[in-house]
């Protein structure tokens, strides 16, 4: 009989939400966990953590493994295991913090911390902390915002904050459920958050370690259920966006591109660099060419500034509006279809032509600038991480791919603050992320590959997204991109914080592929 808060699903195989893969899972090992109805909020989150450990519990009895699924907005199979998924969607409580919960070290005001459970979507977030009063807001978001808070975190959901980061560079403290009988509220060492009272109130042991912490913050699943999310937030602003097209690709742009310098660009809107907080730069790689500004880049860029109360909400429209499987219509044709190639410019130049216009400034919050997507068929995504002094030469590469190798998409570059986290593919202090985006297919997975081995020829170092298409990712590479001793790092965090059961029921195929999987030998 199962517990009170957890039924079985009936499910044998699984797809993720851009239609990418599908996944055969083993009969009657999947579950949703809900938050029991009746008692107070601390009983009714003590019971889910509870629930969590029966899982815990019943696949180490029974040897199958589990992975936790939120929206399901991976591209690959990082978040799925070779036994069963638990749905968590429903664990969705927050809640303010107050001074009692708060450690008397801690730097900052009891105001500025939120608490959520892992099943909270980022687009509830954004609209609990615009309720309160005065509104609150997180610090920065994704392109869109329909992932659940841990599944954001776990895979290092990043935008284009240059200044503030991915979305783990917000994260201060962890709810971890790391066996059938142990859970723990970790945090750093050199930044404490929660007061006794807090751990006891989760009934958690507490772990104060910047190492654990820093390898936890991106682990994909691999480190037991996260229960509890504990985020730093701010108070609500306003981000006006620029949008800005036939900007020619010279040396004004570079430098802007290489050093976050925008003196030399003359944007309009600019009032230094001070308030600058989102850049961003397209291409349409079919219609490039240096110097000319007709077939040259569109910028996105955004300055921030204090919310004031008269702020009208934005009300988005998209006329791009493409039929709900005309993406993977696409893809196939491409696949099928003998030289394909000779009609991908003229397919790209309009999709390009239609979503990626200039449209006068317009001033929004973050849940009103990054809205929530609707997938319109099969997408592909890959994202490439690189220091930005390469930027340039990146795109050169990019381009010169695209010429053998035709991409059925557009090539956008977004500058994020690198992060803490110790296997965090936002890894360069100042990093770009090159993103591919476009029509899933064979087409578009022979460029992907293509530009990763051209980046491995030029000795440009990189990180690939975890949650985007890398099926490039295995242990040599693993190794070059983070170092050996931030993987070891990462692999002994692991061993350390979980049951020697639970490292067993939280592997999959995806981190033994990039010798992630490793168990310590006993100490006998």
């Amino acid at each position: 009989m199962l517990p009170k808060g957890i039924t079985k699903l009936p499910i044998q195989q699984w797809s993720n939400k851009h239609e990418n893969f599908t996944h055969q899972l083993v009969p009657d090992t999947s579950f949703k966990v809900r938050n029991p109805k009746m008692g107070s909020r601390r009983e009714r989150y003590l019971a889910t953590t509870k629930n969590f450990q029966w899982l815990i519990k019943e696949a180490t009895t029974k040897n199958f493994k589990l992975r936790a699924i939120g929206s399901g907005w991976s591209f690959t199979k990082v978040g799925v295991t070779e036994g069963g998924l638990v749905d968590t969607a429903s664990l969705n409580f927050s809640f303010p913090i107050i001074q009692k919960y708060v450690s008397s070290n801690y730097a900052k005001n009891p105001e500025d911390l939120y608490f959520l459970q892992c099943g909270t979507i980022i687009h509830e977030i954004n609209t609990r902390l615009a309720s309160k009063n005065p509104p609150r807001s997180i610090k920065a978001s994704g392109a869109s915002n329909g992932q659940t808070i841990a599944g954001a975190l776990s895979t290092g959901t990043h935008g284009a904050a240059f200044k503030v980061g991915a979305i783990p560079e917000f994260v201060v403290g962890l709810h971890l459920i790391t066996g059938a009988d142990t859970h723990i509220w970790l945090e750093r060492a050199s930044y404490p958050i929660a007061s006794q009272e807090l751990v006891d109130w989760l009934d958690a042991d507490l772990i104060q370690d910047d190492a654990l912490f820093n390898a936890a913050l991106v682990s994909f699943g691999s480190f037991g259920f996260i229960h509890g999310v504990m985020i730093e937030t701010e108070p609500q602003f306003l981000l006006t966006e620029h949008r800005l097209g036939n900007v020619p690709y010279a040396d004004p742009l570079k430098k802007a591109m290489q050093t976050l310098d925008f003196s030399d660009l003359s944007l309009p809107g600019t009032t230094g660099n001070s308030d600058m907080y989102h850049f961003e730069v397209l291409f349409n790689m079919h219609d490039f060419e240096p110097n000319n500004p007709s077939k040259g880049g569109f910028l996105k860029y955004m300055f921030k500034k204090p919310f004031t109360p008269s702020h009208t909400p934005l009300q988005r429209t998209n006329d791009f509006t493409y039929g709900d499987d005309l993406l993977g219509i696409i893809s196939t044709v491409l696949d099928k279809l003998p030289g394909s190639g000779k009609i991908i410019p003229q397919m790209v130049n309009l999709m390009f032509g239609l979503a990626f216009k200039p449209e006068p400034p317009r001033t929004g919050t973050v849940r009103e600038m990054f809205n929530y997507t609707k997938f319109r068929g099969k997408v592909a995504s890959a994202a490439i991480a690189i220091d930005i002094k390469d930027s340039p030469k990146a795109v050169a590469l990019a381009i010169e791919v695209n010429e053998h190798t035709p991409f059925p998409g557009g090539l956008s570059l977004r500058y994020v603050k690198g992060t803490q986290a110790t296997l965090g593919f936002t890894k360069f202090p100042n990093t770009c992320v090159l993103e591919m985006d476009g029509a899933d297919g064979q087409v578009a997975r022979d460029y992907y590959e293509a530009v990763w081995k051209r980046l491995e020829q030029e000795n440009i170092p990189y990180a690939l997204h975890w949650g985007k298409i890398n099926f490039n990712l295995n242990k040599t590479r693993i190794k070059q991109m983070y170092g050996s001793a931030s993987v070891q790092s990462w692999i002994d965090a692991r061993n350390q914080l979980l049951s020697r059961p639970a490292l067993s029921v939280f592997s999959n195929k995806f981190i033994e592929k990039c010798g992630l999987d490793t168990i310590h030998a006993a100490i006998v």
